[in-house]
């Protein structure tokens, strides 16, 4: 453990050592963390301020914003600051609070979306009993369960990495702490610690994206029978869904799954569900369902109207 204590700060390496080229992010990511916050929350209030909120679907979207908001914070901020400073610095104490809390958001991003497979696959396999199964009570539990295991998966990843000793260069190849290039700065032998790190994080993005595969070939094969204008809406509902699987598991599932090294492809793929993905949820669920836009007409046409009078 005195090892440990040689480094109390990091130095993030960021995206580029180009001034031009970081500026140019720094406006490109201001813009997407605007747009993070301002869909989201037009999400969030529409849905929470109509009857939206009593239907699942829309109760686990509610949530989905929230954990998008929650976790883009964790990162986006910190990186937008280092893009302006001359030396972009992070204390060892907020370091491990940034793996510890984007590994907690991230982890209940993954499991709400699970979570939201798992309505889809109940509302067009079993509509006469769907009712009964996605009950509030049900859909409690089910955001119970996501949050417990989000915090079980980092503090998992805090514990494996918070006993490392780091002695040598401080330096993270990076834009913000994780598990992989902190491995690679420890002055240990942290094979072991890679291969649990790869059981944990990788593993758990696998299973999630399998029984997230397996839920929809289940809906396809289902709606075959269904008449076409009612296989076109339930296709649509799951193709928002699908699309942001896909931004969010894709990239991650390259990074986690697979032994404890780092490329310089990460820091960009990593953009892709800290900052992307989190930007076009709000926009993917919105254009493409028409019970969101009747929401947010309402919700915010009445809004206009209260203070026009």
């Amino acid at each position: 453990m005195d090892q440990s204590n040689n480094v109390t700060v990091f130095i993030l390496l960021g995206l580029s050592k180009n001034k031009n080229i970081e500026i140019l992010c720094f406006v490109l990511f201001l813009f997407c963390y605007l747009a993070i916050w301002i869909g989201n929350l037009l999400i969030m209030i529409s849905i929470m301020c109509s009857q939206l909120i009593e239907q699942p679907m829309y109760f686990f979207l509610n949530y989905l914003s929230v954990s998008d908001l929650c976790y883009t914070s964790t990162v986006t901020p910190k990186l937008m600051t280092d893009l302006l400073a001359e030396r972009k610095t992070i204390s060892y104490s907020n370091c491990m609070t940034q793996l510890f809390t984007t590994h907690l958001f991230g982890g209940i991003e993954i499991f709400i979306l699970t979570g939201m497979a798992y309505d889809r696959y109940v509302a067009i396999c079993k509509p006469l009993h769907y009712t009964i199964i996605m009950s509030r009570q049900r859909c409690n539990a089910i955001i119970a369960a996501c949050c417990t295991g989000a915090f079980i998966h980092s503090t998992s990843q805090f514990l494996l990495t918070i006993f490392l000793p780091f002695c040598g260069p401080n330096e993270i190849d990076h834009y913000f702490c994780d598990v992989y290039p902190l491995l690679k700065l420890a002055c240990s032998n942290t094979h072991a610690i890679g291969l649990l790190v790869v059981a944990n994080s990788g593993l758990i993005a696998l299973v999630t994206f399998a029984v997230l595969t397996l839920s929809y070939c289940f809906i396809l094969c289902s709606i075959r029978a269904y008449s076409a204008q009612s296989r076109s809406k339930a296709l649509a509902t799951c193709t928002s869904h699908l699309t942001v699987v896909v931004l969010f598991f894709a990239p991650a599932l390259f990074i986690y799954l697979r032994p404890a090294t780092t490329f310089p492809e990460d820091k960009v793929l990593a953009l892709f569900y800290t900052i992307i993905a989190p930007m076009f949820n709000p926009l993917i669920y919105t254009l493409r369902n028409t019970e969101m836009k009747n929401a947010l007409r309402k919700v915010w046409c009445h809004h206009a109207l209260l203070e026009g009078k």
